[in-house]
């Protein structure tokens, strides 16, 4: 009796497993379905918006930014191809090629300054000066050089400390390069070897390669100071051009703070 009891128990077990299995298959395609069905009719919703609002969209920065937040959502890229629906009814794939060829422009014409880094903020300044009408913001600058950083042309984006810069040069900067970036920006845009081994904490055989690397690039100016020159004082051009120090960028590089295409002679 007991061992036929155990048996029954057991085949039970079974079967209340084998049906909650079922129930739970049943219920996780329902909820697939469900949820395909309202992405479905959130895409609708989402073209629908798009043809009513384009202009807005393609006129406003906030509100193109937030239509990409949404486009994200859903997992649609208005940007994966020109030819495709969401390019051709907001013109985006245009917007944003326009804006990448913009910015490839001005990281060339600013690299024997700054050596192939510039700050986000400053670009964006550059950018809106020459769309002069069209408004743009740096969430439309970021999302222009990832799609530039896809095609393998150098372009990346280096966050230093609150300052997000803008690297247009192959050159790999590390975490050691950003720290120093960091320093630079809390001491009016210079460093000092001996300031970086007291602050950081590191030897300075690692402290010189990350600025041999940075000198190299052109992305830092070394400044020798004092009776003999023995005081070396290295400088970082793209941190001038955010505004942190322009009394020393007249001074080191005597162009009494021109602005690109501005001929005129200092004083």
């Amino acid at each position: 009796m007991r061992r036929g009891y155990g048996v029954k128990s057991i085949k039970r077990k079974e079967q209340v497993k084998e049906a909650f299995t079922s129930l739970g298959k049943e219920l996780q395609e329902e909820n697939i379905n469900h949820v395909t069905g309202l992405m479905a009719t959130f895409k609708e919703s989402l073209e629908d918006f798009a043809r009513k609002h384009k202009k807005d969209i393609n006129a406003n920065p906030v509100l193109r930014a937030e239509f990409n937040k949404m486009c994200a959502g859903i997992g649609v890229d208005p940007l994966a191809s020109n030819k495709g629906f969401w390019a051709q009814l907001l013109g985006v794939g245009d917007f944003y090629y326009e804006l990448a060829v913009q910015i490839i422009e001005i990281c060339l014409f600013t690299r024997s300054l700054n050596g192939g880094l510039i700050c986000l903020s400053d670009l964006t300044q550059r950018v809106q000066k020459r769309r002069k009408v069209d408004k743009i913001s740096t969430e439309d600058i970021k999302i222009a050089i990832n799609k530039v950083h896809l095609l393998g042309a150098g372009f990346s984006l280096l966050q230093s400390g609150k300052t997000t810069l803008v690297v247009s040069v192959p050159t790999e900067l590390s975490s050691d390069h950003a720290a120093i970036l960091q320093m630079a920006q809390a001491s009016d845009s210079h460093v000092t070897v001996g300031e970086l081994v007291q602050k950081l904490q590191w030897v300075e055989k690692r402290v010189r390669l990350a600025l041999d690397l940075m000198m190299q690039a052109g992305m830092a100016w070394l400044d020798a100071q004092g009776a003999d020159g023995s005081r070396e004082v290295y400088w970082f051009p793209s941190l001038w051009e955010e505004g942190l120090c322009q009394t020393q960028r007249d001074r080191v590089t005597g162009q009494g703070g021109r602005e690109e295409g501005d001929n005129r002679s200092p004083g």
